[in-house]
């Protein structure tokens, strides 16, 4: 044998060493220097709707291939768990607020917060609180969050641009939990070495459509955010941000809130979206951010796939998936959901001899909501009417009943769908018409109805809600009304579009109603207290040129609405308040059964409109000023002034030529 050559050792240590080095550097390499992938399952506006949008008797998530029925959260919940075993990179379950009101189930979120809990248990990472959070005032955000919290059924929950009240303390109860971190400005998860920053907002119109959240109210979105990421990427040393927005995306790119964020506020990767349902075909990029939103009531999810490398991070991916019959749904979700439903009718429902899938009435069409005048704005406002007059009219005094009933479309949720059997379900009704609390003690569920007394003149003004504020404000503020007839020219000067008004009904005939200033005959008004709540709104809006006075039978104002509600049982002390939601209920069911089945039959009368908002576009020069208030001939002078003015340096400039 020879002798051992030390040199060749040491070359053997060194290649050792190399291939030691070599390994030990490739398997760390991705953590320095590789990309990174991330995926978001994101959802927006599910409103409670545990068991989808179409008649919920429809609803079959145990079974593929035979309903119609889009959305469910039990196939919510299976389509995450699919999405997290066909990655092996981190998945995000997030969502961009107003996960509550809408269905029967939230009538127990305050005591059993069951909204929260399935989310919980569905694997969501992060949530943003919406304005419909606040729906039910700041102390029943603060008892649905302490709720959930006890019963450790709490997902991560962030709004950036809450404000306290230091003067009232109805807000303190939910203050306390903001400090308590239930719910935090911001939020970190790290996932893979990568470290994500999360907050929420609430957008401007989200605000103003929130009117409970009282004493609250809500900073500047584009400065909160603006603080946000600086906080996030200068002192947390964040890797992505992320801001779950319940602001929206709107068709006038000028009012499109998160369009106008991304543009406004860099530094954001992605901005998840909510607020304005809006059903989307893919993700928008505005500069370095991409901003996406998933329609509304989980009939759909957005999956985006995400690469970060080296400090930036960019899309692989984006998919919305229809959340269908084609998806079965999670056993689990399901049997939790189904425990829920017999609690609602156990607990609440039975009381009026109602069951939560119970049929009262059969359809032979759709009862639809639309931008226009629409059958279930009809039947909904003519139940409104309808229930106000039989608890609180006199039946000999023509002047105790309601001339006119009013709702907007903001607060109308669902339309009513004949579906495969043509059944109505007590939970479809509900679904319609959905939202609100009472201002009662302890506050029930479901807005109040109320009534009041105004002038023809101000019955105008209301009008021209729909004919100038729906056009500027969008489509919530576009009215459904009983009672009446109007006709209005678009091509008028704003706020003053209404040409006649007529009341009666498509039965009995329609008057002609004289709505001069000097008519001061009182008109029975009846509506739920969240429109009459923005009566206010409306006048400051429009510096008072639309300002509405609601009065009792007296002509004295009302300074309080919540003394204007609807008792429906005067003998017992306090107020029984009459809800808007029991109105539709009772009148659906008091329809006549026509088959002999013993179900009541929605009348054909309510297959389409019933032609009580006419419109009558016209550029005649006297049709654009007859009948005008003073908006009209103060604008005709004002143009006047300039078409003298125009002339007037016209002839001037003519002689200098000259």
């Amino acid at each position: 044998m020879g002798k051992p050559n030390p040199e060749k050792g040491v070359k053997m240590k060194r290649m050792v060493l190399i291939i030691y080095a070599t390994i030990l550097i490739l398997s760390v390499y991705p953590v320095f220097a590789g990309e990174k992938k991330l995926t978001i399952v994101h959802s927006n506006d599910l409103h409670s709707h545990f068991l989808g949008a179409a008649p919920n008797i429809d609803y079959t998530p145990g079974i593929t291939g035979d309903d119609n029925t889009l959305g469910g959260w039990a196939r919510i919940a299976t389509l995450i768990k699919e999405v997290k075993s066909s990655r092996s990179n981190p998945v995000l379950v997030l969502d961009a607020g107003d996960f509550l009101m809408g269905s029967l189930f939230h009538l127990f979120s305050r005591e059993e917060a069951f909204e929260l809990r399935l989310m919980k248990e569905m694997g969501y990472d992060m949530v943003a609180l919406g304005n419909h959070e606040f729906d039910l005032k700041p102390a029943g955000l603060a008892r649905i969050l302490t709720t959930a919290n006890e019963n450790n059924a709490m997902p991560p929950l962030v709004c950036a641009n809450a404000v306290f009240s230091k003067e009232d303390d109805a807000d303190n109860a939910l203050e306390r939990l903001f400090d308590q971190g239930l719910v935090k400005p911001y939020r970190i998860l790290e996932k893979d070495g990568l470290r994500i920053g999360f907050f929420g907002l609430i957008g401007k119109d989200a605000a103003e459509v929130a009117p409970f959240a009282s004493p609250m109210h809500f900073d500047d979105p584009i400065e909160v955010a603006g603080k946000m990421v600086d906080t996030l990427r200068n002192d947390e040393k964040v890797d992505m941000v992320i801001c779950l927005s319940h602001s929206g995306l709107w068709a006038d790119k000028e009012k499109s809130e998160d369009e106008i964020l991304a543009k406004e506020v860099p530094g954001i990767d992605v901005i998840i979206s909510g607020h304005t349902h809006t059903k989307t075909t893919g993700e928008i990029q505005i500069n370095n951010t991409i901003i996406v939103q998933a329609w509304e009531y989980g009939k759909q999810v957005g999956v985006i796939d995400l690469v970060w490398d080296d400090g930036t991070m960019s899309l692989d991916r984006y998919k919305i998936v229809d959340i269908d019959d084609k998806i079965s749904g999670d056993e689990n979700i399901s049997r939790m959901i189904n425990a829920f439903e017999q609690r609602i009718t156990d607990e609440i429902l039975v009381e009026s001899g109602l069951q939560f899938k119970k049929i009262i009435a059969e359809t032979e069409f759709d009862l639809t909501i639309a931008t226009r005048e629409s059958n279930l704005g009809n039947l909904i406002a003519d139940a409104m009417s309808w229930y106000v007059n039989a608890h609180d009219s006199d039946p000999d005094d023509p002047t105790s009943r309601v001339s006119v009933a009013i709702i907007s479309n903001g607060v109308i949720r669902d339309p009513i769908i004949k579906g495969r059997e043509g059944k109505v379900a007590v939970c479809d009704v509900f679904r319609a018409i959905p939202l609100g609390i009472g201002f009662d003690n302890p506050a029930s569920m479901g807005y109040p109805l109320l009534s009041f007394y105004i002038y023809p003149a101000e019955l105008k003004k209301g009008f021209e809600i729909l004919t100038s504020i729906y056009p500027l404000k969008g489509n919530d503020y576009f009215l459904q009304f009983s009672g009446a007839r109007i006709t209005h020219n678009p091509n008028r000067m704003i706020f003053d579009r209404v040409t006649g008004i007529e009341l009666g009904n498509e039965e009995d005939g329609y008057t002609p109603l004289d709505y001069a200033k000097s008519n001061t005959t009182l008109v029975r008004v009846a509506a739920d207290i969240y429109n009459a709540t923005f009566l206010k709104v409306v006048g400051d809006f429009t510096w008072n040129i639309l300002e509405i006075v609601p009065k009792d039978k007296d002509g004295n104002p009302i300074t309080d609405l919540a003394t204007a509600r609807i008792d429906a049982d005067k003998d017992t002390p306090g107020i029984q308040e009459l809800k808007e939601y029991m109105s539709v209920l009772k009148y659906i069911q008091n329809f006549p059964d026509t088959t002999g089945n013993g179900l009541s039959d929605i009348p054909e009368k309510y297959s389409g409109p019933r032609g009580r908002n006419v419109i009558e576009a016209s550029w005649n020069p006297f049709k654009l000023v007859k009948g005008g208030t003073y908006v009209t001939w103060i604008a005709g002078a004002v143009i006047l002034v300039l078409l003298s003015v125009i002339l007037m340096i016209g002839r001037f400039v003519m002689k200098l030529f000259r």
